[in-house]
């Protein structure tokens, strides 16, 4: 067609091979490997020693030790802070503790804590401030009454009350608890022996009391009774001494009797801690001797001692001719 211009030819031009360009071949499909050969370790060979100073192999997962003054951390590493220096420091003495507890006003187990190396004083009584102003209190009260121990000083201030008012009670308590182990320090055998033959012969007895005495016989002994014939239960704290109706008779005209308590008998109290005799240990190193007990009724017998009970005593002249003495009723005694 006239007017219509025509593309011009498009000539391709393709880059000649380089002669020197190495042609890469696939690579082989991977095969078996052959082990390589081990030379055989002569038997007994030597192992060569260790060189002196040097760091044994640690096992895995142990953890090096820092125990020690010197010691590393780890190999390498630096000293442990907190490992002691020097020699250790000799144990405190019971006055050092004292001393310093009384200066810096705390219990004596901080004192020696400080002194061993372990919590200072000032670090508890800021962690502690309640117990430390109890304890200001304590000691205190310790320079007011210098004969005032500590566990007593801080008893009053925890208990609000007057220090003698305190020691009065504590003494109670403290005789209380000495009378229940002084009675379970001796042995009632004899005594029962001695009750249970009037209970199986069922004899005739002359039961003394504060004002009056009873002939009866005893039927059965109670843990605080006893349980009569013809009287029937009289508690055993009412009993001042008994003994065989022929004994009684014989003996009652011969007998002293202090004038004051023979007018007013005195009461037992209660509570064993307050009365003058609770304790029967004193009287076992008087076996077989003669002593003199002035009872509650002002009836004063003087005579050997036959046998020592947790709760009574038995004197007498005789064998067959024995006193049955609660404790409680006894007032005063000694040795002859």
């Amino acid at each position: 067609m006239k007017g219509r211009k025509e593309a011009p030819p498009v000539e391709v031009v393709r880059r000649p091979v380089e002669a020197n360009r190495p042609v890469v071949s696939p690579a082989p499909a991977p095969g078996p490997v052959a082990p390589k050969p081990v030379a055989p370790r002569p038997v007994g060979a030597a192992v060569p020693p260790r060189p002196v100073g040097a760091i044994a192999p640690r096992p895995m997962g142990a953890r090096p030790s820092s125990n020690g003054p010197g010691q590393l951390a780890r190999a390498g590493g630096p000293p442990n802070r907190f490992a002691p220096r020097g020699p250790p420091r000799p144990p405190p003495t019971p006055e050092q503790v004292e001393t310093l507890a009384r200066k810096e006003h705390v219990p004596a187990r901080i004192a020696k804590g400080e002194l061993e190396g372990k919590m200072k004083v000032r670090i508890w009584r800021k962690l502690h401030k309640e117990e430390a102003a109890r304890f200001d209190l304590a000691y205190a009260l310790m320079e007011k009454h210098p004969s005032l121990p500590l566990a007593e000083a801080f008893g009053c201030v925890q208990s609000g009350m007057e220090v003698e008012e305190f020691l009065q009670r504590r003494a109670r308590v403290k005789k209380k608890e000495e009378v229940k182990v002084a009675r379970t320090a001796v042995s009632g055998e004899a005594i029962d022996a001695f009750i249970g033959a009037f209970i199986a012969d069922k004899e005739p007895l002359a039961l003394v009391l504060a004002e009056r005495t009873l002939l009866d016989a005893i039927v059965e002994a109670q843990p605080v009774s006893f349980k009569l014939e013809k009287s029937g239960r009289i508690e055993k704290l009412q009993v001042v001494t008994l003994t065989r109706k022929p004994v009684w008779e014989k003996w009652l005209s011969q007998l002293e009797r202090e004038p004051k308590l023979a007018q007013k008998p005195l009461q037992v109290a209660r509570q064993p801690a307050r009365r003058p005799v609770s304790d029967p240990r004193p009287f076992l190193e008087h076996l077989t001797r003669p002593v003199k007990l002035t009872l509650r009724n002002g009836l004063t017998l003087s005579f050997p001692l036959r046998a020592v009970g947790p709760f009574d005593l038995l004197c007498g002249p005789a064998d067959d001719e024995v006193f049955f003495v609660p404790l409680h009723a006894v007032v005063e005694w000694a040795p002859v």
